[in-house]
């Protein structure tokens, strides 16, 4: 039994003409949410990161191109200044460069280094292990299933 089946009989019990199954769901994923992210920050902080730099990183690293603050901030859904703001302090940390733009002089373009790319590669290998010993409690069929059920609600609630 988990906490949230607990919330559930308490609901049940006080009022058992509503139906709460609803809770058994969202309940479950708040909560995994909670965890996940708990052992996900655990594995940035080790590196020194935030789990927006991380992000900012691995977009990056994953785009394999340079590019404008704007299309990192959007890939993000950060505000343009939780960016600036984000990619100076990877600037200053020598694991991101910003290079002026050859076409638009009021832009630039944001890159790798080559030690943000070194440790990009180091933190994303340990956050794929740290994903996979996430969910070892389920098989790989039940992985599959999960992610196409949680990619069905996604896609709907968008």
């Amino acid at each position: 039994m988990d906490h949230v089946e607990t919330i559930l009989g308490q609901w049940k019990k006080q009022r058992p003409d509503l139906d709460c199954s609803p809770m058994g769901v969202i309940g479950r994923v708040g909560r995994a949410r909670q965890l996940m992210t708990n052992k996900l920050d655990d594995v940035y902080k080790r590196y020194e990161l935030s789990s927006i730099e991380f992000d900012i990183l691995a977009s990056l690293r994953r785009l394999g191109e340079a590019v404008t603050p704007t299309e990192l901030y959007q890939t993000l859904m950060l505000s343009s200044g939780a960016m600036s703001t984000r990619v100076d302090g990877l600037v200053k940390r020598g694991l991101v460069e910003r290079q002026a733009s050859e076409i638009d002089r009021r832009s630039c373009l944001v890159t790798l280094t080559t030690e943000g790319l070194a440790l990009i590669d180091k933190v994303v290998e340990a956050h794929v292990a740290n994903e996979h010993q996430m969910l070892l409690a389920l098989t790989e069929e039940e992985q599959a299933q999960l992610a196409m059920l949680l990619k069905k609600w996604l896609v709907a609630n968008e």
